[in-house]
């Protein structure tokens, strides 16, 4: 095993709950290694456990109750024994060392935000996701958890950036861009143009400038920044366009005998481009600046996702993404009084 506490593992979240979800566990245990405590119905989990032939290999902790998945924020106050709540106090509680759950994102954020608060310094958390970029994914971040930002709040996303990059991704000075509408320092809005300024003088980040929409798959930066409603539409128009293209594709490809021909001597290079573009191989994305580490994996998340979910979560833990969040916070905020 890692030598870590278990990982806690939100079982009644997510559309295949719970059976995938224990499917995933019971792949990240035996597979991988990975430590996890299932939370939630205890009978439900048993059940699905049993599939597996796995009854009394994973701990369960029992939840009374779980946030559905077209719930919201409020969720998180109007249940306060939800199994996503319940994983929280694990971690709080130093019996976990990080939450995992395929549940609703708002409610994950919310209860995230309220049972684990958020690190000192740190002014909103923020959702990074990686992108399938070469020759190592890209962080994308804010993904949606903080909608409404303040030049300050970006630079600080740009610090959780990097410490993300560097323990997650091994990138030794994570480069960081600026999404706007323009390469050029002046393009965009009062918030972005300002957040140029800060950026461009933080010595803590290696700034390499702004970057537009048609740069976010180039991987010309490490870190992406922007606020959580510009991040999430772009981070879902992606996701939307390569469905459309391998839809597409599959029509191309169905389209004759010669095609068909084609893509067979093309298989193994197919298969290696939809396993890079998966979203479940890169295990999900992660709430940073909580006192906590939370990974939301998606809802859809089959075994396969879960269990990467897991071991993300395993090396987030192992690498204590948590602390070195908090010196990269710290820093900037002592650069940034400085000025």
């Amino acid at each position: 095993m890692d030598g870590i506490p278990p990982i806690a593992l939100d079982a009644m979240g997510g559309d295949h709950a719970p059976g995938e979800i224990v499917a995933g566990a019971v792949k990240a245990v035996r597979e991988l290694g990975v430590p996890v405590v299932l939370v939630g119905a205890p009978r439900a989990i048993s059940e699905a456990l049993a599939t597996h032939d796995a009854r009394g290999e994973i701990p369960i902790v029992r939840a009374e109750e779980a946030i559905a998945m077209d719930e919201g924020a409020l969720a998180s106050l109007r249940r306060p024994r939800s199994s996503i709540a319940i994983a929280c106090h694990l971690v709080r509680r130093g019996d976990a060392s990080a939450v995992v759950s395929a549940g609703s994102t708002a409610g994950v954020v919310a209860t995230g935000k309220l049972r684990l608060r958020a690190q000192p310094g740190v002014l909103r958390p923020a959702i990074a996701v990686p992108l399938p970029t070469r020759p190592r994914p890209t962080v994308l971040l804010d993904a949606g958890a903080t909608t409404d930002v303040k030049p300050e709040i970006l630079v600080q996303f740009a610090h959780l950036g990097i410490a993300y990059a560097e323990t997650a991704l091994g990138v030794a000075r994570p480069r960081v861009g600026l999404l706007t509408i323009g390469g050029e320092a002046e393009k965009g809005n009062k918030v972005t143009k300002r957040a140029h300024e800060l950026l461009s003088a933080a010595p803590n980040v290696h700034f390499a400038g702004n970057i537009e929409g048609h740069d976010l798959l180039s991987g010309t930066v490490d870190v992406i920044v922007t606020d959580g409603f510009t991040g999430n539409v772009a981070l879902k128009t992606m996701e939307g366009t390569v469905r459309y293209a391998f839809a597409e594709l599959r029509e191309a490809i169905a389209s004759g005998p010669v095609a068909r021909f084609g893509a067979l001597l093309q298989r193994g290079r197919l298969r290696a481009l939809r396993r890079r573009l998966d979203p479940e191989a890169y295990g999900g994305a992660v709430l940073l600046g909580l006192n906590g580490t939370v990974v939301i994996a998606h809802g859809s998340s089959t075994a396969g996702g879960i269990a990467a979910a897991c071991s993300l979560a395993a090396t987030l833990a192992r690498h204590d993404t948590v602390t070195r969040i908090g010196e990269q916070v710290t820093a900037g905020s002592r650069s940034h009084r400085r000025r």
